[in-house]
């Protein structure tokens, strides 16, 4: 099985640490963000990666080059602009031939790839997508009204669970023929066009955390919260 990562983007939400540096090579602790990512999916049993790369790609082909010295092998997807996440899978179409994992390039994860893999592969998915359970506090007073506008409840702060997505999927080669090529596309488009070709998304739900690196706020976060796993392990 191969995983291919995404790690072509512009990361502009972190400007200027990303000025010369692409996103998954932003350091936690002493190795990038995209070293973590592979040493979880050896962790997990796969060890042929994909990398779709485009911004500042040569910083990445130049450190992790055929992977050997990671023990992994490492294949390389090249595009020359900003494809959105969809898009950017696109580019990897040529090197999948079976059920692949595709997550992106600038999270960190903390769950079992490998039963969510057993998972996909019992209820013959089309995609299976990780998700987390989230829980946050409303900072208001929510009402609830009828429809003539009477006040029934007044909840307040109230805390709202939901399911939300992780960014790492297992994925049936088929996949590629609902995306466009060298054409930026989502893949919130991808799951909804599957969806409406009646094509099986699966779900893997877990409490364990995963952590978006998107922005300063949670690049900071992410790295003190390595800081401190690093001294527990210690």
């Amino acid at each position: 099985m191969k995983a291919v990562i995404l790690a072509g983007g512009l990361g502009t939400r972190l400007l200027p640490l990303t000025k010369k540096t692409p996103k998954p090579m932003l350091p936690l602790g002493k190795k990038p963000i995209l070293e973590h990512l592979i040493n979880w999916n050896k962790k997990n049993g796969v060890k042929s990666i994909v990398l779709c790369v485009s911004h500042l790609r040569k910083t990445i082909e130049d450190y992790f080059e055929d992977g050997k010295r990671f023990g992994v092998s490492i294949e390389y997807a090249i595009s020359d602009k900003p494809l959105a996440t969809a898009g950017q899978l696109k580019t990897a179409e040529e090197f999948i031939d079976n059920t692949f994992v595709c997550m992106y390039g600038d999270s960190m994860f903390d769950f079992s790839l490998r039963n969510m893999i057993k998972q996909h592969k019992a209820k013959r998915a089309f995609v299976t997508m990780s998700l987390n359970e989230y829980k946050t506090n409303l900072p208001y007073g929510v009402i609830d009204t009828s429809k003539t506008g009477k006040v029934l409840r007044w909840n307040e702060k109230p805390e709202i669970k939901v399911n939300v997505n992780m960014g790492c999927y297992v994925m049936e080669p088929k996949v590629f023929n609902l995306i466009p090529k060298n054409k930026p596309y989502g893949m919130d488009d991808v799951i909804k066009h599957a969806i409406v070709n009646k094509k099986l998304i699966s779900s893997f739900i877990t409490k364990k955390g995963f952590t978006d690196i998107g922005n300063k706020e949670s690049y900071e976060k992410a790295y003190q919260e390595h800081i401190q796993k690093l001294g527990k392990n210690r």
